[in-house]
């Protein structure tokens, strides 16, 4: 398969890693020069362009950029294009956004309103990246870490489902776009590493309007 990645920050590096290692084919992009990736890409062994080069060149395309930039995205080449969506809404980085501040949508809800042809599907955005290319088990290892994906597309699902688990990471699907808070930033499963129990318990715990304390997913 191949995977174009828009963002190459520590989470975009990751999922190129990971995805090369299972044997796709890759092109990471910035919103800059690509010439600025020059020795990342050298380095992750995968190719290079602008983000339009990226969007095009992919069967799945990972948008991993902070949320306040997804209206930079290149949105006519990602028609019809299947969208990993690894965005987390930060308000000291991102600024104040009155529509996530008042829980009226979900930031996956806006990144497809922002890609009205794409097939946004919420997944990998509750792994920190260092624990991305190192977590990941077979499938039938004890304990294997689980992950959530969310998404209004049934066939973009399957695929997404597909990666989760070749990635070494149970699939637990949460539902549609408008249920991905579950599993949003401050939410009991984000960046926790759990079985399928404890994804599924914590899914079921989460609560709109309660957030865990700063940072308590870093560990």
């Amino acid at each position: 398969m191949k995977i174009g990645i828009l963002g190459a920050g520590f989470l975009g590096r990751a999922m190129a890693i990971v995805a090369k290692n299972h044997g796709h084919e890759v092109m990471i992009s910035n919103s800059r020069d690509p010439r600025t990736l020059i020795s990342t890409a050298a380095a992750l062994g995968c190719a290079l362009g602008t983000a339009e080069d990226a969007a095009k060149f992919g069967d799945v395309v990972v948008v991993t950029v902070p949320f306040s930039n997804i209206d930079g995205l290149p949105v006519a080449a990602l028609d019809g294009k299947i969208v990993i969506d690894t965005c987390n809404y930060y308000p000291d980085r991102d600024g104040h956004i009155e529509a996530l501040d008042s829980r009226s949508t979900t930031t996956s809800q806006m990144l497809a309103a922002a890609l009205p042809g794409a097939k946004v599907v919420k997944a990998f955005n509750a792994i920190l990246a260092k624990d991305l290319e190192t977590d990941g088990k077979p499938a039938d290892a004890p304990n294997r870490r689980a992950l959530p994906f969310a998404s209004d597309d049934e066939q973009a699902k399957h695929v997404v489902r597909g990666l989760l688990d070749q990635f070494g990471f149970d699939p637990v699907d949460a539902g549609a776009l408008a249920d991905s808070w579950r599993f949003e930033r401050a939410k009991p499963v984000y960046c926790i590493a759990l079985d399928r129990a404890g994804i599924v318990e914590g899914l079921a715990a989460a609560q709109r309007d309660v957030e865990l304390p700063h940072g308590s997913w870093r560990h």
